[in-house]
């Protein structure tokens, strides 16, 4: 039985021509990246390289870019990098409060708590029901000491994109720093950190056919930033550790690949016209469920292309995952059943959606590999377990 993978918002297989560019780096280019020596330098310079391509894909210079172990770490490092940083500046009178969105991703809001548990001031800024942040909803709840704003770039459950530009233009008004967890983002829209005027972003290789454990933090200059990982001074100080270098490398080229205009554009139209033709397809089977955001195959600057969330009337997700899996299917769900919690996901929950159908949440996320007679098939054997009653 053919194995149909429609997860690629957690994560992505790797592809050919990134494993082939890592190839060196696992075997012959072994070298510490900050030895003197000969072996040394050759790692340098691939990492630098890898650098520069990560840096001229998002329009930044690569003295901004700073590599991590995913998207996790860069997130934690620039949210309490950039918060103590400020605070120490300006001195806790005058800059105190956070804001972030309440359906960020953990990796922001677990940092984010642990301000809150040091002393910070922390606004949760509730998206409305259609699943965007409104400019005017931050402008409320910014105040004359709000040092830093976290929005994530794409959500990664509902697949909205939020109005960044004008968000960390409001967030600038004020004097403060702006963030953006840019994971689900980067190789799937057009992402420039100077037309989007952010000071600060994170990314992740697995998201864009890219190897595990290899991320990246964008740290606009002069921004202030205290470093969270210490030891040794890599990264120009910003993250210590000995780098991965084949992970560095393999993320450049999964970059290079996704990012490159022409492949993005057509990669973009391709996947709505699947999301799209999958959401008609599940109408046609009768199925009664409603979206979670509306989707417009016109408008993919504010919906992430190949993202489909659903939300099934009178079943658990969990029940669904396991079925569908036992068909062939690999999705995943918008709530944390599947973790043990009894509680829908946060994310739901932001939006008002009642708790019993916040339990039906699936997320269908396509990739590079998927065709219309994939999804065509997953319609049908959803529909079938619908009709048999789970």
């Amino acid at each position: 039985m053919e194995r149909i993978y429609l997860d690629h918002a957690a994560t992505t297989p790797l592809r050919a021509e990134v494993l082939a560019a890592m190839q060196p780096c696992l075997t012959t280019v072994y070298g510490n990246a900050n030895a003197l020596y000969r072996e040394g330098k050759a790692a340098r310079d691939a990492l630098e390289a890898a650098r520069t391509t990560i840096a001229a894909a998002i329009g930044a210079s690569p003295l901004e870019l700073a590599f991590t172990s995913g998207g996790t770490e860069a997130n934690n490092a620039l949210i309490t990098g950039i918060a103590r940083a400020v605070r120490r500046q300006r001195g806790e009178t005058k800059a105190n409060h956070l804001i972030c969105s309440a359906f960020e991703h953990h990796a922001v809001l677990e940092p984010v708590n642990a301000l809150r548990r040091e002393g910070f001031e922390v606004t949760l800024l509730k998206p409305r029901r259609d699943g965007f942040i409104h400019v005017e909803d931050l402008i409320g709840a910014l105040r004359p000491n709000t040092l830093l704003v976290s929005i994530m770039a794409a959500q990664n459950e509902l697949g909205t994109v939020q109005p960044l530009a004008a968000l960390a233009q409001a967030t600038h008004e004020y004097g403060a720093c702006f963030h953006t967890d840019a994971v689900q983002a980067l190789g799937k829209l057009p992402f420039d950190v100077g037309a989007l005027g952010v000071d600060a972003a994170s990314f992740s290789a697995h998201k864009l056919g890219g190897p595990k454990g290899a991320g990246a933090f964008y740290l606009r200059r002069q921004t202030p930033f205290a470093a969270v990982q210490l030891g040794g001074g890599q990264e120009s100080g910003r993250r210590s550790g000995t780098q991965n270098v084949a992970g560095a490398v393999g993320f450049a080229k999964a970059v290079e690949l996704a990012c490159e205009p022409r492949a993005l554009a057509a990669e973009t139209s391709r996947l709505i016209q699947l999301r799209d033709g999958l959401a008609a397809g599940l109408l046609r089977h009768d199925l009664r469920f409603s979206l979670t955001v509306p989707i417009a195959a016109d408008d993919s600057r504010r919906h992430l292309p190949g993202l489909l969330p659903i939300l099934v009337d009178g079943f658990e997700a969990e029940t669904l995952i396991l079925r569908l899996d036992d068909a062939g299917f690999a999705v995943s769900s918008g709530s944390a059943c599947s973790t043990g919690s009894l509680e829908p996901s946060h994310v739901l929950s932001s939006l008002g959606i009642a708790k019993g159908k916040a339990y039906g949440a699936l997320r269908v996320s396509m990739g590079r590999e998927t065709t219309q007679e994939q999804l065509a098939a997953f319609a049908h054997a959803l529909a079938a377990i619908v009709r048999s009653g789970g």
